[in-house]
């Protein structure tokens, strides 16, 4: 399947927040016609409006992709609306956190073709990395094409199956917020160390930032590259001592970290 094929047939998106105006715009930035695209939203901001899409607008019958970026609580009013395209040939694709695959199947119809997506905050910067699971009725041609789509976004990767999607939650899905407090725990460090505030937060956003480019650009590994800045009794190993303590460093408490919000999507899942 290709965007040719989105194209002829229609793209449906469920919701245009944040996630749903990323995503667009990556598909009309790599050529999608904004008249093949539908977007079902209750509150169309401005950008959307001037995008040239169909907004609220009544929907082809079988469009080869129904992306669902609506809030889970929001599921229950929206689905409905396009129940009589499941059970077809159109792909649902959800990156609707937290709603399983038998969500979907249980309002669309058993038979439809869905692939569960779980996306993360970056995806706003086209930076994100986003991991996908199908259904039994997904093909691989859907899979791909869902992961094409997806790519506007940032990274895909794929799941052996749903239930790693809790891990997948507490890691990158929750991973970005651990990373925005470590900025702000570094810049709290410098400032007891003297330096202002700005000029703390300055140092720390671009430290992790620049550290985080380098880390997608070298080929060395992530411990080659920690060794590269640690000199034999240098101050990078000085501060390394205690980041790397196994038992009160944060290899521990990393591992604490994930587990939480993994255990809690677990917990969410089972009800």
């Amino acid at each position: 399947m290709t965007m040719d094929h989105v194209a002829e047939k229609g793209l449906v998106l469920l919701g245009c927040g944040k996630m749903g105006s990323a995503m667009l715009q990556g598909w009309l930035a790599d050529g999608l016609p904004p008249a093949s695209v539908w977007v079902i939203d209750p509150n169309p901001s401005d950008w959307l409006r001037g995008t040239g899409v169909q907004i609220n607008a009544d929907l082809p019958e079988a469009p080869a992709i129904v992306l669902v970026a609506v809030k889970p609580q929001m599921m229950g009013e929206a689905l409905p609306v396009l129940r009589d395209r499941g059970n077809g040939a159109t792909l649902f694709v959800s990156v609707a956190a937290g709603t399983p695959i038998s969500a979907f199947e249980q309002a669309l119809g058993d038979r439809t073709p869905i692939v569960r997506a779980m996306p993360n905050t970056p995806a706003a910067v086209g930076r994100g990395i986003t991991a996908i699971i199908g259904n039994a009725h997904a093909t691989p041609g859907q899979l791909d094409l869902a992961e094409m789509l997806l790519q506007a976004v940032g990274q895909v990767v794929r799941l052996e199956g749903e239930e790693q999607m809790d891990a997948v939650t507490g890691l990158s899905g929750s991973g970005p917020a651990y990373v925005f407090h470590m900025i702000e725990c570094m810049a709290r460090a410098g400032e007891a160390q003297g330096l202002a505030p700005a000029l703390a937060m300055q140092l720390a956003q671009a430290t992790v930032a620049g550290a985080g480019a380098l880390s997608e650009a070298a080929d060395e590994t992530h411990a080659e590259l920690r060794r590269n800045v640690t000199s034999p009794n240098g101050t990078t190993q000085a501060g390394l001592e205690v980041l790397m303590d196994e038992e009160a460093g944060l290899p521990p408490l990393m591992v604490r970290t994930v587990a939480a919000a993994a255990d809690r999507s677990r917990e969410l899942r089972n009800g």
